[in-house]
C-alpha cells in the first residue's frame, strides 16, 4: 500500500487531462443471475510512462452468501501502448481489492481529519481488509471496528485485521460513529443514518457501484462535503445516484471530483463532514497494473511464448 496509493493518488491527478483515456464503463446487466459484467479499458501516461488495458470483471452479490466464490472476480489485460503486445494477463480480483483500497487511502488522506484514530468498516467481504490497510497506511488508526450482517464473517475480519489495529466487531451504528468509516455492502436502501455519525467524520462510500444502490440516508450528503470520482459514472451509479434521481440532492450538492481535491482546487475543510463516493475507475486499474509489471522480476516466474504473433 505504501507504494500503491502514490500510483493511485498519481493516476487521479491526471484525470481528465491528455494523459487520460478512459471511454465509460460498460455494462451487460444480468438480472436473471443477479449480476453483471463490466469491461473497463483505459490509458494512462503516469509518473511511470505510458500504460494501457482493459479490464472484464462481475459483480454477482449472491455469490458471497452462497460462500464458493468471491462476489467481486476478474480478469486484467496489460498491454504494451507502443505496439499492442500483451505483456500481462493477471488476476483482475486481488488487482480490483487492492486497487479499491489504495483509491480510499487517497480520498482519505486528503479529505478525513489529520489525528482521525478510529475506523468503521460496514461489511466484512473481501474488500474490508485492503480499505483497512490502506487507511492504516495514511491515519493513526488506534480502533477498527466490523460490522456485517453475517456475525461470523464480522469476527472472522477483526482476526484478520488484528495486527492492523485492536479489533472489535459492532454494530452498523458503532462502526458509522468511528471519524472514518467505509461502506462496503451491496444494498438499495440506507443503512447508515445522519445520527449515527460524530462531528467531522469522514465517510468512503463503496458499495453503489450500480443503478439503484444506495448505503447512506439522503441526510448525510445534503450535509456533508461530497467528492466523487468521477461525474458520469457516480450520477450513474455512485452513492448519489438514487438522491439525485429522487430529487433528495441537486448536482450542486457535489463538491467536485477527487482529481480537483488532489489539485487544491476545491477547499477542503478537516473538521467538516465528508464524503468520498466511490464508483471505480480503469485508470486505477491500469495504474495497479503498471505498478505491478514494472515490479514483479519477471526472471522468476514462469513464462510462456506467444505461437504464431502477428499470423
Amino acid at each position: 500500500m505504501e507504494t500503491l496509493i502514490p500510483a493511485i493518488e498519481d493516476a487521479f491527478a491526471r484525470a481528465g487531462s491528455d494523459e487520460v483515456q478512459m471511454p465509460a464503463k460498460s455494462y451487460l446487466h444480468l438480472e436473471a443471475f443477479g449480476g453483471d459484467f463490466r469491461a473497463m479499458p483505459a490509458y494512462l501516461h503516469s509518473a511511470r510512462g505510458p500504460a494501457a488495458g482493459i479490464k472484464w470483471v462481475n459483480s454477482h452479490p449472491g455469490n458471497a452468501g452462497e460462500g464458493t466464490l468471491p462476489s467481486v472476480m476478474g480478469v486484467y489485460i496489460y498491454a504494451d501502448p507502443h505496439t499492442g503486445f500483451p505483456l500481462a494477463i493477471m488476476d483482475g480480483t486481488e488487482l480490483t481489492m487492492r486497487r479499491t483500497g489504495a483509491a480510499a487511502g487517497v480520498a482519505t488522506a486528503h479529505l478525513a481529519a489529520p489525528d482521525a484514530a478510529s475506523l468503521g468498516l460496514i461489511g466484512a467481504g473481501a474488500q474490508a481488509a485492503t480499505q483497512a490497510e490502506a487507511i492504516t497506511t495514511v491515519r493513526p488508526i488506534e480502533q477498527i471496528i466490523v460490522s456485517d450482517v453475517n456475525t461470523e464473517r464480522a469476527e472472522a475480519m477483526a482476526q484478520e485485521l488484528a495486527d492492523l489495529a485492536p479489533t472489535r466487531v459492532g454494530s452498523t451504528a458503532a462502526a458509522a460513529g468511528c471519524a472514518v468509516c467505509s461502506t462496503l455492502t451491496p444494498v438499495r436502501a440506507p443503512i447508515v443514518e445522519a445520527t449515527m455519525l460524530q462531528e467531522g467524520a469522514h465517510i468512503n462510500a463503496m458499495g453503489a457501484d450500480a443503478p439503484g444502490k444506495q448505503e447512506l440516508a439522503p441526510e448525510i450528503l445534503q450535509a456533508a462535503t461530497v467528492v466523487i470520482d468521477d461525474t458520469e459514472q457516480a450520477h450513474h451509479s455512485g452513492e448519489v445516484n438514487v438522491p439525485l434521481e429522487e430529487g433528495r440532492i441537486s448536482t450542486g450538492a457535489i463538491a467536485g471530483t477527487l482529481t480537483e481535491v488532489i489539485a487544491g482546487s476545491i477547499p477542503v475543510d478537516p473538521t467538516a463532514q465528508t464524503v468520498f463516493d466511490s464508483t471505480g475507475l480503469a485508470i486505477q486499474d491500469v495504474a495497479t497494473a503498471q505498478l505491478v509489471v514494472e515490479t514483479t522480476d519477471l526472471d522468476r516466474h514462469p513464462s510462456f511464448d506467444l505461437v504464431g504473433v502477428g499470423g
